[in-house]
């Protein structure tokens, strides 16, 4: 009779691997891993550069503040004790890293290349006109809402982006900002109340779930 030779491993379920958390993987980093920290920045990179986008209205600039964030992020990582999700901690280098690029330079007057304007006319919601016209008149009230939003103070604009286009809860907004929840619910209130009132100005309709 001819012995059974199936391998003992392939009649035994494979455990799959466990994925690493980001807690996991800064662990490592702090230890000296740069492969660790490398997998940390392909997690979160995408998002860092959108925030930065919003903030920074330009792509090169959110590529630079980009890689800045996660250069001080790596040379700050002794600072990351893990009280703190990584991602909170991140947002919250990127936010200032942003807001200090802001502050260096003067606003520069909006103009339709805005990368934010492109990224939204891409997003368009279903049942919208089509056509030129509608493309047209999309891109126009989308301008507008730019605008609106730089015309708010550097407060309100930060949180209103955080809450509601990078689609934080207050309590992760807090965490980033280090304001109280409730603090964040009214700079969220403030915020939508006076891009209302810009945008009605312009003769525009702002839908409740506009930012």
């Amino acid at each position: 009779m001819t012995p059974d030779r199936t391998s003992c491993n392939d009649r035994v379920p494979k455990l799959a691997m466990a994925i690493p958390t980001d807690r996991d993987l800064a662990q490592r980093a702090r230890s000296g891993d740069a492969g660790a920290y490398g997998e940390l920045v392909r997690r979160h990179q995408p998002r860092i550069f959108r925030l930065a986008l919003h903030m920074l209205r330009d792509r090169a600039a959110a590529e630079d503040i980009t890689q800045e964030t996660f250069i001080r992020a790596w040379r700050a990582l002794e600072g990351f004790d893990g009280r703190s999700e990584f991602y909170t901690w991140i947002y919250r280098i990127a936010v200032n890293v942003s807001l200090n690029a802001l502050r260096s330079r003067r606003a520069s007057r909006l103009t339709s290349d805005d990368a934010r304007v492109d990224a939204a006319a891409i997003e368009s919601r279903p049942g919208a006109s089509a056509g030129p016209a509608g493309d047209a008149a999309r891109k126009q009230q989308y301008e507008a809402l730019c605008e609106a939003i730089d015309a708010l103070s550097e407060t309100l604009r930060t949180t209103l982006i955080l809450v509601c286009i990078e689609g934080k809860s207050h309590e992760e907004a807090s965490g980033i900002l280090g304001a109280p929840e409730g603090t964040i619910a009214w700079r969220v209130h403030e915020a939508r109340r006076k891009l209302k009132a810009f945008m009605a100005a312009r003769g525009f309709d702002v839908d409740e779930g506009a930012p």
